[in-house]
């Protein structure tokens, strides 16, 4: 009988502990995370990835040479801004001279002549301040003297003749031009039927090969620090993503601020020829300013909210301005507030 009681007291101690486990409130599982406190404090918070951009000027062949001899001179240096009536080169010490034309020099012009050459010549000669007459593409005493008196001032004999090598016509000027080292150099023969001049983009191309992950981080607009070869930095900005069609490769094209040139007035420090290379600096998330905190002090309440939790325990709600490197800025807590950080590993 005694036993029988035992039994008893025994199962209803049982079944009152077990009713006081189920009913009593679960613990509060932020309680029972090991945690340190951090201030929020005033920082910023970026990121950036750092790759190579390759710059390269993309000339076309715009003119050829005219002129028969030895090149004695070269008077201008690869990427060149040229306008009207500059000296690109010389021939046996004679002067070559850029004009702008859609015609290109096809023969000798002097007094008496009329046609598209000649008209350019006229253009030419009134720009340069040698003639005033009408630029009708006629030329008459008032033509032969202009280039009599465009000669003298060259320092070559004044024959009133210009010769076919003396000029070299192009579409548009002024324009940025580079003549090809192969062909014209000092000491160079030409025989006056050799592809010389190429017109080059008012900027270089400025792009960055990249891969699938690296895309998606650079979006349009992202904006990017080259460094220049000089040692200054020029400022792009993602224009748009390319893919080659053959190999599939992916790069990204860049632009300076406002569609300008990336290298803004120091594009001819960008050789001709080939591309350069350019360290780059690719701003995946701007610096921004503000009240930090490590991303790992936030979490997202049952209802989306996101919050800190406080020293003593309170879910304090805030909202994250930007987050990068394992920081982020937030906003709607004061700074000095003390928040928790799970400890590494509890969470």
């Amino acid at each position: 009988m005694a036993l029988s009681l035992v039994g008893i007291v025994g199962v209803g101690l049982a079944v009152a502990w077990a009713a006081a486990a189920v009913l009593r409130p679960a613990d509060d599982p932020l309680a029972a995370i090991d945690h340190t406190l951090v201030e929020v404090v005033r920082g910023e918070v970026g990121s950036a990835i750092h790759l190579n951009t390759f710059a390269a000027w993309e000339p076309v062949l715009i003119a050829s040479n005219r002129a028969e001899g030895i090149v004695t001179e070269v008077h201008i240096p690869p990427g060149a801004e040229v306008r009207q009536g500059d000296l690109l080169y010389e021939v046996n010490e004679r002067p070559v001279t850029i004009a702008e034309g859609s015609v290109p020099a096809y023969r000798d012009v002097t007094s008496g002549m009329k046609g598209s050459d000649v008209r350019q010549l006229q253009q030419l000669l009134s720009d340069l301040g040698w003639y005033n007459g009408p630029v009708v593409g006629e030329s008459g005493a008032g033509t032969g003297a202009a280039i009599r008196a465009w000669q003298r001032d060259l320092g070559v004999e004044a024959t009133g003749i210009v010769n076919l090598g003396d000029i070299m016509f192009v579409p548009i000027l002024p324009s940025r031009v580079a003549l090809d080292a192969g062909v014209v150099h000092r000491g160079a023969i030409v025989v006056g039927s050799e592809p010389a001049l190429s017109g080059l983009p008012t900027s270089p191309a400025f792009t960055i090969p990249v891969t699938e992950s690296q895309a998606t981080m650079m979006p349009a607009g992202t904006r990017v620090a080259v460094s220049s070869p000089a040692g200054a930095t020029w400022e792009g900005f993602v224009a748009e993503h390319v893919r080659e069609p053959d190999s599939g490769a992916l790069s990204v094209v860049l632009v300076g601020a406002a569609g300008a040139a990336v290298c803004g007035p120091d594009c001819d420090e960008v050789p001709v020829g080939g591309s350069v290379a350019l360290a780059s600096r690719i701003v995946t998330v701007e610096p921004t300013k503000g009240l930090v905190v490590p991303s790992a002090a936030l979490i997202s309440n049952a209802d989306g909210q996101i919050a800190v939790i406080s020293a003593n325990g309170d879910a304090l709600p805030v909202e994250v301005v930007v987050a990068a490197q394992g920081m982020s800025v937030i906003e709607g807590v004061e700074a000095g507030t003390r928040v928790r950080v799970p400890a590494t590993g509890s969470r």
